[in-house]
């Protein structure tokens, strides 16, 4: 059985905003091809700006890193990136980043366009990336016309499109009511299930089992605090209260006080 293809490998690596506001601090990470991983962490541990260096769009303050065999600074200066982002595919928190034209059939169709791709396999992938996010029927909607979570949706089909190796969503499931954000959930189980690395960032616990097979967790520090298997990473309380994940509160039941965890306004699992 031959090994799985470091796709991505981290080596000390620091990124400072403006060369100042220290965002990430001595990150060592490696990703294989085919892996889904989560990025666990609460606001503000630097999931996000982890994820826009795994695209190539920022380059590491300090440390070596390398992306599909390619070192980012390359990447973010330029040099090849057009082939890079063909493999690397993005998706914002806020879909309306991504979603600019009149249709979604025109945005889900800008990437391949650019590609130069004929007519018939520009329709081809439009029509693939559609069926895979469950929204033909939106095809000739526009954008500020959708829900929360068709713009979702639609924004990640603008990005399967270009059929990248590597899909990255930062916080996809953010903002969304239950019922919609677990749609959302079990069509990014379902990408994985056909083999693509997948790369998340989230800090809501109970979707991690559902879309993770590895779970690396950052802290509040902007360091990996643990990578591990999700079962045993939404075991530990201990990390997930360090990490800001969950917290304790003491309530009083006929007189004896209790501790309870709690993720944001929900119970943990």
């Amino acid at each position: 059985m031959t090994a799985a293809e470091t796709l991505f490998s981290l080596r000390g690596v620091r990124y400072r905003y403006n060369r100042r506001q220290l965002a990430l601090d001595g990150v060592d990470l490696d990703i294989t091809a085919g892996e889904q991983v989560v990025l666990l962490g609460a606001n503000g541990s630097g999931k996000s700006t982890l994820l826009k260096l795994l695209d190539g769009i920022y380059a590491p303050t300090e440390g070596t890193m390398r992306a599909l065999g390619t070192d980012v600074a390359a990447v973010a200066a330029g040099y090849d990136a057009f082939r890079f982002h063909r493999r690397v595919g993005l998706v914002f928190q806020d879909p309306d980043v991504q979603l600019f034209c009149a249709t979604v059939f025109d945005d889900v169709a800008f990437g391949p366009l650019q590609l130069d791709l004929p007519k018939d396999e520009i329709k081809e992938r439009v029509a693939e990336a559609l069926q895979q996010m469950d929204i033909e029927h939106l095809a000739e909607r526009a954008p500020f016309e959708l829900s929360g979570g068709e713009k979702k949706r639609a924004a990640i089909a603008s990005v399967l499109s270009l059929r990248p190796d590597v899909l990255l969503l930062d916080e996809p499931t953010a903002s969304l009511d239950p019922r919609t954000k677990w749609l959302l959930v079990e069509h990014i189980r379902r990408l994985g299930a056909d083999g693509r690395t997948i790369i998340t960032s989230t800090h809501e616990l109970d979707i991690v089992p559902v879309i993770a097979d590895r779970v690396v967790v950052l802290g509040e520090d902007r360091r990996v605090l643990a990578d591990g298997q999700p079962q045993a990473i939404l075991a530990d309380r201990e990390l997930l209260v360090r990490a800001n994940l969950i917290h304790a509160h003491e309530h009083a039941h006929d007189g004896v006080a209790h501790l309870h965890d709690h993720e944001g306004e929900h119970h943990a699992p």
